[in-house]
């Protein structure tokens, strides 16, 4: 392998000094145009790359960010490595976290910090988490993504966001959207506009994120002197899960009005379900979800839903941390993102 060039062989090709090289890359506004434009020029006939970490030796920093996310594609290792990983309906992608990224994406760009992102479940032996901590400054997680016992241990280094999950944990801060009184919205419009009144409810409410969802779910419908049901039992990277919950309620008579769904990817299977039945959405039973995403609006018939700010909650997760590592304290309670009501076709509209 070639020898890799240093600073030394940029700075003696373009007649400088060393200083000048580091300046031309860390500090270009500090070197006169004519000598940045020589430096640039040599560094790039000579293939040299600058070391972010030796920058960032110099500032106690590495400028990098990490992103623990979770992947539905990569959930069932071993079995990913020989997984089909383009699926043809396109429920797989672009998700929520996909789109969160690109939220990550755009505002590390614009804060100048480079981004490692890392997915997988925790192993004792080498925690992926711990793995992604170490090399960045400071971490963004979906919450229920890793353990909380180690996100701990991570925190008495570097800052923590966590997507959604709890408020109030004292070794991390909170981007919080407002799924509460969206889904209150969402209830009101299927009883006001529809006259809906035997409703489901399909999600896992020990989620905190769901949770919040059903007490909306559960305020509005007391409000209208209706008894809310219990949620069903479901998970959005669980399609068959969601239809034993649904297939019952299919059996029903009279049929429910609408099936309220903690997500978008619930509320596509559950549109399976009625499907596979033989009955019709929303003619014989209408379907909602929660999140927006893509695969919602190409469905048949097109997904009402609520639509989350997902590349908001990307860039305010960026904008917190980087504070944080600035030594700027954020506000407590932080501040609800506004989510708002989508209308699609499957709700009868």
């Amino acid at each position: 392998m070639a020898k890799r060039p240093t600073v030394y062989d940029v700075a003696e090709d373009a007649g400088v000094s060393i200083a000048t090289v580091s300046f031309a890359f860390a500090k270009p506004e500090r070197v006169k145009e004519e000598t940045l434009r020589t430096v640039l020029a040599s560094a790039a006939r000579l293939g040299y790359v600058p070391s972010a970490n030796a920058r960032g030796l110099a500032r106690g920093r590495v400028g990098a960010l990490g992103l623990y996310s979770f992947d539905y594609l990569m959930r069932h290792a071993p079995a990913a490595a020989t997984m089909d990983l383009n699926p043809p309906d396109g429920r797989l992608f672009p998700l929520y976290s996909d789109e969160v990224q690109r939220g990550v994406e755009l505002e590390c760009l614009t804060k100048g910090y480079a981004l490692m992102l890392g997915a997988g479940t925790s192993s004792p032996h080498r925690p992926p988490i711990v793995d992604v901590a170490g090399r960045v400054d400071g971490l963004i997680t979906f919450a229920g993504a890793a353990d909380p016992k180690l996100l701990q241990q991570v925190s008495r280094r570097i800052p923590v966001i966590q997507l959604g999950g709890e408020t109030g944990i004292p070794w991390a801060h909170t981007v919080l959207v407002d799924g509460r009184s969206a889904v209150r919205d969402l209830v009101g419009h299927l009883l006001t506009v529809h006259g809906h009144r035997d409703f489901v409810f399909i999600g896992d409410r020990a989620i905190p994120e769901i949770g919040q969802r059903y007490a909306g779910f559960a305020e509005r419908l007391t409000e209208a002197g209706l008894t809310p049901p219990p949620p069903l039992p479901s998970r959005p990277d669980h399609d068959e899960q969601t239809a034993r919950s649904v297939r019952p309620v299919l059996t029903r008579t009279p049929l429910p009005d609408v099936l309220v769904c903690s997500t978008d990817q619930e509320a596509l299977a559950a549109i399976d379900t009625v499907h596979s039945a033989g009955l019709r959405v929303p003619e014989d039973i209408a379907v909602t979800g929660f999140d927006g995403i893509v695969a919602g609006r190409l469905s048949e018939p097109t997904l009402t839903t609520i639509r989350q700010p997902m590349q908001t909650v990307g860039r305010t997760a960026v904008q917190m941390v980087t504070s944080l590592i600035d030594g700027v304290a954020l506000p407590e309670p932080p501040v609800a993102l506004e989510c708002r009501v989508s209308i699609g076709h499957s709700c009868g509209c």
